[in-house]
């Protein structure tokens, strides 16, 4: 039997600014853009005191602020938040090598190996960030990635929820589909329309009848996933497809020196990052969001593979010049995939 646990660290980046101005402790605080509610962004990460007013990840900041005007916003400083996750990291493989980092603040650990009980893993784990960050954590352990990321987010924050199969019937089956992980608002609004609204009713219909609305590679997912079935490994090391920017303009623009500039710029940091990481890109692909959130993407795919910031950036705006820019533009991007290590 694995064992694998998932640890989410709780209100990550609002955590690391209270454990930075001890004097925010206890207060709304909601992390976004550039700390200006009066701006376009999005919350990034709210304390859970400011959640308590509705407030949660990828909400507007300007809705944020008429649901908790009195909340203290802060901009991203995600250097400083990197630099905190990778000393996270590095408590996590001090217990095993088998670490899948799947986020800044999140990641899976094959414990299966390790001599010592889960709960003792996890309370050491739990010690160790504390003393050593005053952050906390919430683990999840399970007998796969997709149960331990469920049983993570069970007990928040500063929680431990250790789950076997004989649980799934009694622990999961009552959660919302959408605890599972992969299940997004369009596939929760489909299952509604099926009157569907929790994992257990997914878990009563047929491969057939998943099939009929969903095709056959998601309905294999939905019928496993509810059932609790995950035969993934933990991934310690994969090869990136793409890497992207983007940005959005706090007014919608027509401006072309504007759009251009922001172009370049951010054709510029993904090139920086490529090089960095130690790779090439062959497809660079442009994409404009309009103002009225309409959105069209256009690709250029090169000849050989390359790093050079001159035939990207050439190549991204030739790729920009077959969008029809006849409205103004709310949001530009950049990403260049087909990677290679060179």
């Amino acid at each position: 039997m694995r064992r694998i646990l998932h640890l989410d660290m709780d209100a990550f980046f609002a955590a690391i600014e209270q454990m930075r101005h001890p004097e925010l402790v206890g207060k709304p605080i909601i992390i976004g853009g550039d700390g200006d509610p009066t701006k376009r962004g999005v919350v990034s990460t709210a304390s859970y005191e400011a959640r308590k007013f509705g407030i949660h990840s990828a909400m507007p900041l300007r809705r944020a602020y008429r649901l908790c005007p009195e909340a203290v916003f802060l901009p991203v400083d995600y250097d400083e938040y990197l630099k905190v996750s990778e000393k996270i990291k590095g408590i996590l493989r001090s217990f095993t090598s088998l670490v899948e980092d799947i986020g800044i603040d999140e990641a899976f650990l094959d414990i299966t190996d390790l001599n010592i009980s889960s709960e003792e893993i996890a309370m050491e784990i739990k010690k160790k960030i504390k003393d050593e960050l005053n952050l906390t954590c919430s683990i999840g352990i399970a007998p796969n990635k997709l149960l331990a990321k469920i049983a993570s987010d069970i007990k928040k924050p500063d929680g431990l929820s250790i789950i076997s199969e004989k649980d799934i019937e009694r622990l999961i089956w009552p959660l919302p589909v959408r605890k599972l992980w992969g299940v997004g608002p369009k596939t929760e609004v489909q299952l509604k329309n099926m009157g569907i609204s929790i994992i257990g009713e997914l878990a009563s219909i047929s491969l057939g009848r998943l099939i009929e609305y969903f095709g056959k590679s998601y309905s294999n997912y939905l019928y496993e996933a509810s059932r609790g079935i995950d035969e993934s490994p933990v991934i310690t090391h994969w090869e990136p497809k793409s890497m992207s920017r983007e940005t959005t303009f706090q007014r919608d623009t027509d401006d072309w020196n504007t759009i251009a500039k922001n172009l370049a710029e951010l054709t510029r940091e993904v090139v920086d990052n490529m090089k960095g990481s130690g790779y090439k890109g062959k497809t660079v692909t442009i994409k404009i969001r309009f103002s009225n959130f309409e959105t069209h993407t256009r690709a250029k795919t090169l000849d050989d593979f390359t790093n050079s910031i001159d035939i990207l950036r050439k190549a991204a705006f030739e790729a920009l010049g077959r969008i029809e820019l006849k409205k103004k533009v709310r949001l530009i991007g950049v990403r260049i995939g087909r990677l290679a290590r060179g």
